[in-house]
């Protein structure tokens, strides 16, 4: 079985299209118009061994706002598809993730419901062209399509650059570990509920 999806997503806003392989070796064709949201949806594909494909066209004249939060949207639901029923995937993901001075925990269940907890605090109002605040929005927005309960939070740093790479490699090593089939489920999805939902 191939745990691929493809989502197309067209607004007066964003204009976008995502592929996903869960069971790829992190290749990835990034273009959002952001490059150092480019750079992050990079390491995300790279250290997670997900092939992502993102092509997005945004109103960034506006701001980065619809962009961001347009593209987790997209990518958040392909994961999602590409999980189908979730059956056999080991479900629960965590890392602790260092960047020099920085270290960030992350920790993810993809349990069908969505909730994120979000303690990561920025001291610069962007990072390149990327405003500091659609980082978060970038986080709920992705969860809350992919189906996650999301946790992450930053126990120490100072450099903004850091602490941004930090939260998506942590997120990309706990969906690494989350989405990769335990063969000792034989095939079963992990939940004595026998169904992983968004309700």
């Amino acid at each position: 079985m191939t745990r691929t999806a493809r989502i197309e997503r067209k607004t007066k806003e964003t204009s976008i299209a995502v592929e996903v392989n869960l069971d790829g070796t992190g290749k990835y064709a990034i273009s959002t118009g952001i490059g150092f949201f480019d750079h992050m949806l990079e390491q995300l594909s790279r250290h997670s061994l997900i092939d992502i494909t993102v092509d997005v066209t945004g109103d960034l004249h506006i701001d980065s706002h619809h962009t961001t939060e347009d593209t987790a949207l997209a990518l958040g639901k392909a994961m999602s598809d590409a999980l189908g029923d979730r059956a056999g995937i080991t479900r629960y993901g965590s890392a602790l993730s260092p960047m020099d001075e920085t270290l960030t925990r992350v920790a993810l269940d993809l349990s069908g419901r969505p909730y994120v907890v979000w303690n990561v605090a920025f001291t610069t109002p962007k990072l390149g062209e990327w405003e500091s605040e659609m980082v978060r929005e970038w986080f709920i927005a992705f969860a809350n399509q992919l189906g996650a309960n999301l946790h992450v939070e930053m126990l120490y740093g100072v450099n903004n650059h850091h602490i941004v790479e930090s939260c998506f490699k942590g997120l990309a090593r706990s969906l690494r570990e989350a989405v990769t089939v335990d063969p000792r489920k034989s095939g079963a999805v992990p939940s004595t509920k026998g169904v992983l939902t968004q309700s």
